[in-house]
């Protein structure tokens, strides 16, 4: 077991009952103040820990870091030293927050100085993200997809079961936690007799999905196999890949989605450690056909992280509309990376590879207002009364996730964004 993980560690740093963040969670993302400039920190309960602070003061010495990796607007300096050195750290973190080393917990005029409120604190983006990967990797998704828009009978692809679908994303248009967007506009067709009509998207949907962040992988030309791939995997977040149904439809034959997709995608603010995570691995689907044996993997690979999504009309009260579970995934990170790299594609520090929308079995598990109304044609009723079959301006899509196993909890945040008319 990996130190920072010991399901009976408690920490002398109070954290509210049921919190995202204890001890055995402590993320990685950005901060700034009015105080301190944007820097590195991890969070505990309802604090963040200032990584700088803890250096200027000597709590990090006989680790690979100098104080410059922390005190950066992003955590790619720090994500440079690679998976060893970052565990080596979360594990330092847990030894001061739990007591096991007492130097800190004993020197209280420092608590203030590494210890920040969260109301008191602005997160930013936590990496710089140089690529990002879009994957198609839930078959309950891909299949209700296909369902509606070909042949229920042949709802999947030929590719599908042998390949981890993915594309290329737009790596500037992704955006934090709380930051607004505009209803993006595009050429859309909405009647087949008639020519295309440009103007605002009329049917803006979430895509409920998780993202992972590499390390530094391999130079161009070689690639990481399903057994490496753990060692390459930084952590992950929760992503909110906004879609435009409209103009997709329009626009994607034949080289795939575009305007549709570009405009923005939503993360949660802490990057959630895949060593973190690793108590909550579990078995995914069977895989038939057989794979080919880059694709073939040993042990549970896939993550049991409860998942769900709210809509918030303006002024009102949210309604949830979705609960789904990452372990539904056919296709899992590990997978998805040998995949990547198979053709010898060089991965880098700070690339992002979102997993494709995420949905389960059952209808309330479906991962998508596309899936979730049926195309348009089964309303969602809201708490307030109104309903919805896309997200209208003024709406804010709420996602939030969380792992938990023999009282341990382990969560994400939220991802929140609130949708603003557009331009016109």
């Amino acid at each position: 077991m990996i130190e920072a993980n010991n399901p009976s560690l408690t920490s002398w740093v109070k954290v509210p009952e049921n919190t995202d963040f204890p001890i055995q969670n402590l993320p990685f993302g950005i901060i700034k103040s009015n105080s301190v400039s944007a820097r590195a920190a991890s969070r505990i309960g309802d604090h963040a820990l200032d990584l700088v602070a803890l250096s200027d003061l000597g709590y990090l010495e006989g680790l690979e870091f100098a104080k410059s990796d922390f005190d950066q607007a992003k955590l790619n300096p720090m994500m440079k030293h690679g998976k060893q050195a970052l565990r080596k750290l979360r594990n330092r973190l847990s030894e001061l927050l739990s007591g096991k080393d007492e130097s800190l917990k004993n020197a209280t005029d420092h608590h203030t100085k590494v210890l920040i409120p969260i109301e008191e604190i602005e997160n930013e983006l936590p990496v710089e993200i140089g690529d990002y990967t879009d994957f198609y990797s839930s078959i309950e998704h891909a299949t209700n997809v296909g369902t509606m828009f070909r042949d229920p009978d042949n709802a999947l692809l030929p590719n599908w079961k042998y390949i981890p679908v993915g594309y290329h994303g737009r790596a500037s248009s992704i955006i934090l936690s709380e930051t607004p967007i505009k209803r993006p506009k595009g050429q859309q067709k909405p009647d087949p007799e008639k020519p295309p009509v440009f103007g605002p998207c009329k049917l803006l949907d979430f895509e409920l999905e998780m993202a992972f962040i590499t390390f530094d992988g391999k130079p161009l030309g070689e690639s990481i196999s399903t057994k490496e791939a753990d060692e390459y995997i930084f952590g992950m977040v929760l992503f909110n890949d906004w879609s435009a149904r409209d103009i997709q439809k329009w626009e994607y034959v034949p080289l795939g989605p575009f305007l549709a997709k570009n405009f923005a995608s939503s993360v949660s603010a802490w990057i959630v450690t895949l060593d973190a995570l690793e108590s909550f691995r579990t078995a995914g689907p069977k895989q038939e056909p057989e794979v080919f044996p880059y694709l073939k993997y040993e042990g549970d690979k896939n993550i049991d992280i409860n998942l769900e999504v709210a809509i918030q009309p303006e002024n009102a009260e949210e309604t949830t509309v979705c609960h789904s579970n990452y372990k539904h995934m056919y296709w899992n990170q590990n997978q998805q990376l040998a995949h990547h790299s198979v053709n010898g594609c060089n991965i880098k520090a700070g690339d992002m590879y979102a997993s494709g929308t995420i949905s389960g079995p059952t209808k309330d598990s479906y991962g998508s207002m596309l899936e979730l109304s049926w195309k348009g044609t089964q309303p969602i009723k809201l708490n307030d009364g109104s309903e919805r079959k896309f997200i209208q301006d003024h709406d804010t899509v709420i996602m939030r996730g969380n792992c938990e196993k023999n009282g341990v909890r382990i969560g994400f945040g939220e991802v929140r964004t609130k949708v603003l008319p557009t331009n016109d």
